[in-house]
Order: structure tokens, then C-alpha cells, then sequence
């Protein structure tokens, strides 16, 4: 590889990063609100979209899920 190859992968892989630290926030997020809502509480019309969301973080690695939590300083209980 020559170096501009090395820098354009230097550039890619930094907006990747930053991308992967937005999503966390936005999963970790995600995750806090579910845990604190009360399904019962919800209107009818957002229940598919809170267990579509709530499968979805079930789906993540246990590391990933972590990783989000810990991005917005949220503790696991």
C-alpha cells in the first residue's frame, strides 16, 4: 500500500469510529428507555415498535450492549 492508500484507510476508519460512538449513544439510549418503561403504559399504536426495538437489543452481543450503556453512563441493574 502507498502511503495516500494508508492515509485515505486512516480517514475511513476514524469516520467509522465516530460513527460506531453516535450509534452506541443511540442504542444505549434505546436500551435505558426500555428498561424503564411500563408496556402497560404505552398506547396501543407504539407497542409494535417497543417490542420490534426491545428484540433488537435483545439481538446485540452482551459486549455491544455494554459498550451502549456505558456510552450514555448507564448502569446494568
Amino acid at each position: 500500500m502507498n502511503k495516500q492508500e494508508v492515509e485515505l484507510l486512516s480517514r475511513e476508519i476514524e469516520m467509522l469510529m465516530a460513527e460506531r460512538a453516535r450509534l452506541l449513544k443511540v442504542v444505549g439510549a434505546a436500551a435505558v428507555l426500555v428498561a424503564n418503561t411500563d408496556a402497560g403504559a404505552l398506547p396501543e399504536a407504539a407497542l409494535d415498535a417497543a417490542e420490534t426495538l426491545s428484540e433488537a437489543l435483545n439481538a446485540l452481543r452482551e459486549e455491544t450492549l455494554k459498550d451502549a450503556l456505558d456510552s450514555v453512563r448507564a448502569g446494568v441493574e
